[in-house]
């Protein structure tokens, strides 16, 4: 049956499937609340993402969301408060695939847990609220899936009870939480003062009625350029995220730097691109907001990139490199005041989909290092490669792709995405001092990434270690998200087309 035939709701199956995934969790949970048996639940929680990822990708390839293809097109559900276009597809798979390894890593990282029902439910639940995340088309939808998101995200932080690190980091991510909902919501409410509608469509078709109103529309737009920066680990809202991802289990940091950005991002790109049309909005604030998003950009991979070079934490340089990444994402909203908008756009998105390899495998390497018990320093992990060559081979590949050394995928999107900057900065000079950014951070981030490669491969260890345990699933995780880093530049070509099309049904 194609894809057109089916009923219209049926379009957020990728969602409802990680929906109908975490009940049968719960389900299993309230018959045998005891079990500890972590096969049947890793394995229902990669199942679950595996068919949200096949089904995505299913839609994809049958062009939903896509223009210019016969009896196919976005499809607007509950009179347009979700969309599913090639956006929200994208998206969808990105979320589905970090799900996927996050759930095989945690198989053995959670060998002796207590909670290990209530753990993939809560994975899974986050996890549906990024998914929904990508097809909301309301701030109403938005501000729920974006909860849904965030309240199994403080959990799962906060879930070794018995570790004071992350009872610790699990509170200081809540709050900081509830205070950048608080301010989103307020922005919601004053962008409806403004202009009397929530559907992104309906924003942007009574702005030219918002008038005198053109203030408090302002305001309301800097509140949400709060909130979603708070999602994607963004200045002046990234304080949580080293202390989340240091005290948090690694497989949950590999999932909140990683998926949640990447949920944070497609609602930032929606949201900007289809309610507040760039010279509309500017001539009822008076100001052109990307220019936020210019400074924004600059400041966060600045100050990532630095802090990370300062960190002696592997964890914590990790988390700081994460910033600096959501940065040269922020590029892709600075430069839709410019007719390259869509191919810059197109680029962050390609940058973020390998960053979801990369990332989340080098997150996974510091959780399979904290299951053999080696330490959190750069020192502790001096010549871990002569015991786990395989490992260290992959987190090398890691760290030089997140560093943009060819022939990884991170040196393809990040040339995709300087070079489509450098275009669309004769429109807007500015832009030129974000590629200037970009490049100087990319380079500093090479120090740093080669630094704990060389602590691998070429430091001989503080001491003797026993012989490390090979557990599966880790390992499994971690080589396939290596070999994907590894071979997906050859795949760009076609990857490129996916995401410049997607980027170009919003940007218009």
């Amino acid at each position: 049956m194609a894809v057109i035939d089916l009923p219209q709701w049926l379009a957020l199956a990728p969602a409802l499937i990680l929906a109908a995934t975490a009940l049968v969790l719960f389900v299993f949970d309230s018959i045998n609340p005891h079990s500890t048996n972590r096969t049947v639940l890793s394995g229902t929680t990669v199942i679950g993402a595996l068919a949200s990822l096949a089904v995505a990708v299913w839609y994809a390839a049958a062009g939903v969301g896509a223009t210019g293809i016969e009896n196919y097109g976005v499809i607007d559900i509950m009179d347009g408060q979700f969309v599913v276009d090639q956006l929200a597809l994208f998206f969808m798979i990105v979320v589905a695939i970090v799900t996927a390894l996050v759930a095989v890593a945690s198989h053995d990282y959670l060998q002796d847990h207590t909670y290990q029902a209530e753990y993939y439910s809560l994975l899974v639940l986050a996890a549906t609220g990024m998914s929904m995340m990508a097809v909301s088309n309301s701030l109403v939808t938005v501000f729920i899936a974006l909860e849904l998101t965030s309240l199994p995200s403080y959990a799962l932080v906060a879930i070794l009870k018995d570790n004071r690190g992350s009872v610790e980091a699990g509170l200081k991510y809540f709050l900081i939480g509830a205070l950048s909902s608080a301010i989103f919501v307020y922005g919601v409410s004053l962008v409806y003062g403004a202009t009397g509608s929530l559907q992104l469509e309906a924003i942007a078709a009574n702005l030219d009625t918002a008038g005198e109103m053109g203030g408090l529309l302002g305001l309301g737009i800097l509140m949400l350029i709060g909130g979603i920066a708070f999602k994607t680990a963004s200045v002046p809202f990234h304080f949580w995220a080293p202390e989340a991802y240091e005290g948090a289990p690694a497989p949950i940091s590999a999932f909140l730097s990683s998926a949640s950005k990447a949920a944070g991002f497609v609602l930032a790109f929606r949201v900007f691109t289809t309610a507040f049309p760039l010279e509309a909005t500017t001539a009822v604030i008076g100001v052109d907001w990307t220019w936020a998003f210019v400074i924004l950009a600059i400041v966060t991979m600045t100050l990532g990139n630095f802090a990370a070079a300062t960190q002696e934490n592997v964890k914590r340089m990790l988390a700081y490199s994460s910033i600096g990444h959501a940065g040269y994402v922020l590029i892709g909203l600075a430069a839709l005041s410019t007719s390259s908008g869509d191919l810059v756009m197109g680029a962050a998105m390609i940058h973020l989909l390998v960053y979801g390899f990369m990332n989340t495998g080098a997150f996974l390497f510091v959780g399979l290092a904290e299951y053999w018990g080696v330490g959190r320093t750069f020192e502790d992990y001096n010549g871990l490669a002569t015991q786990a060559p395989v490992a260290c081979a992959a987190m090398a590949i890691f760290m030089f792709s997140l560093a943009g050394i060819p022939p990884f995928g991170g040196f393809g999107s990040k040339y995709l995405l300087f070079s489509h900057t450098i275009e669309a900065a004769t429109e807007n000079t500015a832009l030129l001092a974000a590629a200037a950014a970009l490049v100087i951070n990319s380079t500093l981030s090479l120090y740093y990434y080669s630094r704990l490669v060389k602590a691998l491969w070429i430091e001989d260890p503080l001491r003797e270690r026993d012989t490390l345990a090979t557990p599966t699933a880790l390992y499994a995780a971690i080589v396939a998200a290596a070999v994907v880093t590894a071979v997906s530049l050859a795949a760009f070509g076609p990857i490129t087309d996916i995401a410049t099309e997607a980027a170009a049904t919003v940007v218009g």
